[in-house]
């Protein structure tokens, strides 16, 4: 005589949560390729798609504990599709909650720079206007400098025992090893008297937006003065990206000038 064994049936909800996971991610897949693609001129667009993106992990977060629930009182099966939705939905959310809480943290600003009495300028030669889309980063008012000055206190002006050209030389190599793309530059005049100016942009990680990058070098009297203005183009928080950027240039001028 044959037993008819019975199969415990599958949690809905489990099921469910990895199906919805599985599209938060592809939905947020889709946002970033769109961001990317297009060099973030749809920035708007691909938030919007990433924020709903998000809220699908939300639902996929909780469909799981629903099933976890579900699977604990009734013994049905379906712990495998509960745990690969939350930890999809987990992945997914975890960088947009540390930005939350570097937003809570940090000043909302979008750009930084060594000098506020006279930021460096951006350029206006073809090459510098076309990378810029016709587009330049307003001036840093008294409300940035307030912040800046307050939560970044070690981004000031670099004055160092070296000749223009020199400072000119050493800031266009470490541009390019910090990976930032030179847009224009102009070396200082035949008579060392004159400033010389650097444009570059650098990519955020995931949605590829850009960020300006001005670095002005000029004398001062017998040393040279470097300095460097970091902004965003998208967004009124950079959540420290251009305070960390210029961090990074400064340590690597100071390295660069111990190594002499």
């Amino acid at each position: 005589m044959r037993r008819l064994i019975l199969e415990q049936p599958v949690s809905r909800a489990a099921a469910v949560s990895r199906r919805v996971a599985v599209f938060a991610c592809l939905t947020a897949g889709a946002a970033i390729t769109v961001a990317r693609a297009t060099d973030g001129e749809d920035a708007l667009e691909a938030l919007a798609v990433f924020a709903a993106a998000l809220l699908l992990a939300a639902l996929a977060l909780l469909l799981a504990g629903a099933g976890a629930v579900e699977i604990w009182n009734t013994g049905r099966r379906g712990t495998p599709a509960a745990a690969t939705g939350a930890l999809l939905a987990l992945a997914l959310i975890a960088f947009p909650a540390y930005l939350t809480l570097e937003a809570a943290r940090l000043p909302r600003i979008n750009q930084v720079t060594t000098d506020f009495k006279s930021p460096p300028s951006y350029m206006i030669s073809t090459r510098a206007r076309e990378a810029r889309a016709a587009w330049t980063p307003p001036p840093p008012g008294p409300d940035v400098e307030a912040a800046q000055r307050l939560a970044y206190p070690g981004i000031r002006p670099m004055l160092l025992d070296l000749e223009p050209d020199q400072a000119y030389r050493m800031s266009l190599r470490i541009a390019k090893e910090l990976g930032w793309r030179i847009v224009d530059s102009t070396p200082p005049n035949l008579r060392g008297d004159g400033d010389a100016h650097i444009d570059a942009t650098t990519r955020s990680l995931f949605f590829a937006f850009v960020s300006d990058i001005a670095i002005r070098i000029r004398a001062q009297g017998p040393k040279t003065e470097i300095d460097i203005r970091s902004a965003s183009r998208v967004g009124r928080h950079d959540f420290g990206a251009n305070a960390r950027r210029v961090e990074r240039f400064i340590a690597a001028v100071q390295q660069s000038v111990d190594a002499r």
